[in-house]
């Protein structure tokens, strides 16, 4: 039974094999000394955390024609926040607290907190009547304001 099955084997592929000396031709395209295009993205190091900057790089490459580019983002949050802190260092506890409110976030939360921010170097409830007075000089985001706005009328 083995010995057949060898047999059937051979048979099958006996043929294939003494033909493929025949037939040799061989068809291909072999290019040299060209290499791939490349498209690098540029890299873009920020070392120092106190910029308040991120950086962003990108590179898209097709077989005809590459591109790269590299940019930075500034952060203005970062830079309120550590202006902010430079202010209250030194003393200047008011004009650090009316430079986050310039942010509506933090405006919404010192409106909600019962405490405004300042208007115009006035405090407390004088600010607060500032502020509905002239609601043109809130901050365009703020959400609590404009409510309590639309309830009064």
């Amino acid at each position: 039974m083995k010995l057949k099955a060898i047999l059937i084997a051979l048979v099958l592929t006996l043929p294939s094999i003494s033909n493929a000396a025949d037939t040799n031709t061989t068809s291909s395209t072999v290019v040299t000394d060209k290499a791939p295009p490349t498209a690098s993205a540029p890299s873009i190091v920020i070392n120092n955390s106190d910029i308040c900057k991120s950086a962003a790089s990108a590179a898209i490459q097709t077989q005809i024609l590459g591109f790269a580019s590299g940019i930075t983002v500034t952060d203005d949050n970062c830079e309120r926040l550590k202006l902010a802190r430079s202010l209250f260092g030194m003393g200047m506890k008011v004009a650090a607290v009316s430079l986050l409110c310039q942010d509506a976030r933090a405006f919404d939360a010192m409106w909600m907190a019962g405490t405004p921010c300042p208007y115009r170097g006035l405090i407390g409830d004088a600010a607060k009547t500032g502020w509905e007075e002239n609601p043109e000089d809130v901050p365009n985001d703020s959400r609590a304001f404009k409510k309590k706005e639309i309830k009064q009328k």
